[in-house]
């Protein structure tokens, strides 16, 4: 158990039966009444983020979280494969787990798992991704001085606007929070 006197940011708690990690907090004393504790949280499942305000001494179930650095390995039906980069142990993901960075599994990829009491909750990739376009209209003398954008597709499936420079085979430097192209490589 854990008190609003001992928050930091980054500990994980239980709140109303649902896991929580602490982004932000702050203890305020108002004028009349007894002091607050106010916190942003953001939901360990479904990465939500809320705010709310507790009375000072409040307590919580503190949760039992560990993040693991897997390699993204191959797909075999519904299921990807990750392995362990300490124990070399492959874990089979159902695509339930994964529907969230589907998009720009590529091969060889890290990825952060998030795994509350020992369940997976959450997988991470890097922010930026470096990944092949696959299929991309030509484009035509000029295009690169231009802002227009048009559509291409990736290694992986996903479709994508880039700009009309973009050709066949480029690697090219992807968000993967977003999906939006950064830079050409």
């Amino acid at each position: 158990m854990i008190s609003t006197s001992n928050f930091k940011n980054g500990i994980n708690i239980l709140v109303e039966g649902e896991p929580y990690q602490i982004t932000w907090f702050q203890n305020h004393k108002p004028g009349k009444g007894g002091a607050v504790m106010r916190v942003r949280l953001r939901h360990l499942k479904n990465g939500s983020i809320i705010e709310r305000t507790f009375k000072s001494g409040e307590r919580f179930k503190l949760l039992s979280v560990i993040k693991q650095k897997k390699v993204f390995l191959y797909k075999e039906g519904e299921k990807f494969n990750f392995m362990d980069m300490n124990t070399y142990e492959q874990v089979a993901i159902p695509f339930e787990l994964v529907h969230k960075v589907f998009n720009f599994l590529v091969e060889g990829i890290e990825a952060d798992m998030t795994y509350l009491e020992n369940e997976l909750v959450n997988i991470e990739l890097p922010i930026t991704i470096e990944i092949t376009v696959v299929e991309a209209e030509p484009g035509i003398k000029g295009d690169s001085v231009s802002n227009m954008t048009k559509i291409a597709k990736l290694e992986t499936g996903v479709n994508i606007r880039v700009p009309l420079f973009i050709k066949n085979g480029d690697k090219i430097k992807v968000d993967t929070r977003t999906g939006k192209y950064i830079e050409r490589v």
